[in-house]
């Protein structure tokens, strides 16, 4: 027990939480908008790992990171358009739609990999250029908070400026005000001359551009490699951080700080000896538990508000 609070107060785990945070920030803040669209999308596991790729194969060819973020955001941005074309467009369930794009761009990654690489299950070179992690000035010497200051990518600071600017553009910009409107009465919506088509269109796309700065960020930005399956779930863990927040910005940001925290806490204490099994399960028991009083604390909301119903009647 003294090993995992030892742990816990080190610098190093701290400093690992916001790369560990960002990605699922990211992915969830575009999930989050296309929730607000009225758009159901689970597709985001997907749309992370062809970025990932995406950045990889782009940073390698160049040796430019920033090109390898511009790749990840194209490829992300791609996906999001496909699944507007047919989900959108063509009316197509939302569902099938995100499952058949994850197993698309799960079983195309694994073939580049082969294909374009020539080799299977990793590909690690050192002509892989990483984003460049910097400390910001001032704020890495605070005492105790210093080290989420220290040794962060830009992308990790831009997942906490999206949050904000998902924020002003949902409660305060008439766009984002037309997009709810879109997601919570697209008739109303239409018959105010608002297309309910360009807002979700919009609404993807921008999703798969979050979703492929996820994706950069796992795949060049805390590491300089490609994994197969990467993603390892965070994909789905943002689904359950949009579900768990409602779709709010900063309740994300909440959420995906808890999950980001437990997910890197489970890499820190296998070094004091726990199983690889138990702590690679860690991210996902949190997501359970974390769904389980979630619900609790609706039914017992909804009890509440029946209570009251019946007392005034």
């Amino acid at each position: 027990m003294s090993g995992v609070l030892d742990l816990l107060a080190e610098s190093t785990f701290i400093s690992s939480i916001p790369r560990f945070v960002a990605p699922i920030l990211l992915a969830a803040q575009g999930g989050a908008l296309c929730q607000r669209a009225g758009v159901f999308n689970i597709a985001l596991e997907g749309k992370m790992l062809g970025a990932a790729f995406a950045a990889v194969a782009a940073s390698y060819a160049t040796q430019s990171a920033v090109i390898g973020v511009l790749a990840a955001v194209l490829t992300g941005a791609l996906a999001g358009l496909v699944f507007a074309v047919v989900s959108v467009w063509k009316r197509a369930d939302s569902i099938v739609v995100s499952i058949a794009l994850n197993l698309l761009i799960s079983g195309l990654t694994a073939f580049a990999l082969r294909a374009v690489f020539g080799v299977k299950g990793a590909f690690d070179d050192p002509r892989i250029a990483a984003l460049t992690a910097f400390d910001v000035p001032l704020l890495a010497d605070v005492p105790l908070l210093g080290p989420l200051f220290t040794d962060q990518t830009a992308l990790v600071w831009l997942s906490v400026a999206v949050t904000a600017l998902m924020h002003v553009f949902l409660f305060h910009h008439p766009w984002g005000l037309r997009l709810r409107g879109v997601g919570e009465n697209p008739l109303a919506a239409r018959s105010m001359g608002v297309s309910v088509t360009r807002a979700q269109t919009g609404a993807l796309i921008v999703c798969g551009v979050l979703c492929g700065l996820a994706g950069a960020q796992l795949s060049i930005g805390a590491v300089s490699l490609f994994v197969e399956d990467m993603v390892a779930g965070r994909g789905w863990i943002a689904v359950v951080a949009v579900m768990l927040a409602v779709a709010h910005p900063w309740g994300v940001a909440l959420v995906a700080l808890l999950f980001g925290t437990v997910d890197s806490l489970s890499f820190r204490i296998q070094g004091v000896g726990a199983p690889q099994q138990f702590t690679e399960m860690l991210p996902y028991l949190a997501t359970l538990i974390a769904l389980i009083l979630a619900a609790l604390k609706r039914k017992h909301d909804h009890q509440d508000r029946s209570s009251q119903v019946s007392r005034h009647e």
